[in-house]
């Protein structure tokens, strides 16, 4: 064997280059710079009993007590990552959680995955990940699972996070889409376009600078107080992207329903209405995600706004209208002048890149 050959033997792997500050490709690689980037960021800020045993899968316990499991899944893409009263950390746990929410179930765990651009930094993402363990806590969830992939620089938009939600269902409750009924009240639990119009004023879109900020919350706790004292309850929904006018035309169709709303009594915060004005938005569809439609028989209406409007993320619940019929599935809104607008679903993209 030559000298040459023999030093083809003596060949080391170059040095790992770390950016302590940004997100590098190798961050995705599944090996030493992905266990750093989870054990330094993701499990510090996320660590729980579960998540700490470090498995591909999470094993957990569910209730013994009768009852269903509850799962939602969502994708959150939002742009601005950061805006007035949120960030997408905070979007992808309250949104998820909302979700499982609105069925009637208590939310209990989820999972999380983050595709990250190379060169987002680090600091970001710890402060992303540190907004999601605080929804988390106040929504009394934990992130058991995750994964963490890397695109190339210009490709990913800074950070993509996708969660799903699983919750537990107590046998005996009925919450769902299907079930509206003729002469049910109608109830929003705050005013509309809060998020559209935070994530519009952080673009740089307005023109001028508002108070408004983004209602974004985990509703959990709040509903479970209201379908403990409240148990006849039909439908909620959350009004997310489409806004409430298409929550409501969801509904209707799959329960066969006609809903008449009165446009008196929407709550909308001035500044969200002089922002519809001046760039042409219809605050009926305008994104919440903080916001909850709730349809449930009259005689109960009043008491459920009594619970709602002592919470912090109910006080400005109002009933704006009434399940009319069960003949036509369609929303009219009731104007001022005492005529109707057949209310449709949004065509098209109002606001892209909401949630």
């Amino acid at each position: 064997m030559t000298e040459k050959e023999n030093n083809s033997f003596n060949l080391v792997c170059p040095p790992i280059i770390r950016d302590k500050k940004n997100i590098m490709l190798g961050h995705g690689s599944g090996g030493l710079l992905t266990h750093e980037l989870i054990n330094t960021t993701f499990k510090k800020i996320f660590t729980n009993p579960i998540l700490d045993e470090g498995n591909d899968g999470a094993l957990i316990n569910l209730p013994v007590k009768k009852g269903k499991l509850v799962v939602s899944t969502d994708a959150h893409i939002v742009s601005p990552l950061f805006y007035p009263g949120g960030d997408i950390g905070r979007l992808a746990v309250s949104g998820t959680v909302n979700d499982i929410a609105m069925m009637g179930a208590k939310p209990l765990y989820l999972t999380a995955s983050f595709i990250i651009e190379e060169g987002f930094p680090v600091e970001s993402l710890e402060k992303i990940a540190s907004s999601m363990k605080i929804a988390c806590e106040e929504a009394g969830v934990v992130i058991i699972a995750g994964d963490t992939k890397v695109t190339e620089k210009g490709k990913g938009d800074g950070l993509y996070i996708s969660t799903t939600g699983i919750g537990w269902l107590p046998e005996g409750r009925n919450i769902q889409g299907q079930n509206a009924l003729k002469g049910d009240a109608i109830i929003i639990s705050g005013t509309l376009g809060d998020h559209a119009t935070a994530i519009l004023q952080a673009r740089g879109g307005l023109g001028f600078q508002s108070n408004v900020t983004s209602d974004i919350a985990p509703l959990n706790k709040m509903l479970e107080e209201l379908i403990k004292q409240v148990q006849d309850i039909h439908v909620m929904r959350d009004p997310t992207r489409g806004g409430l006018g298409t929550t409501l035309v969801e509904i209707a169709k799959q329960s066969n329903v006609c809903i008449q709303i009165e446009e008196t009594n929407l709550p909308i915060k001035k500044e969200v209405k002089t922002v519809c004005e001046l760039l042409g938005f219809d605050p009926l569809y305008m994104a919440n995600e903080g916001k909850v439609v709730i349809i449930l028989p009259e005689e109960k209406c009043n008491k459920a706004l009594e619970i709602l409007q002592k919470h912090k993320y109910g006080q400005n619940a109002v009933r704006i209208g009434t399940v009319i019929d069960n003949k036509q599935s369609r929303v009219l809104l009731r104007t001022p002048l005492g005529s109707n607008r057949v209310i449709e679903m949004l065509m098209g993209e109002m606001l892209p890149r909401i949630c």
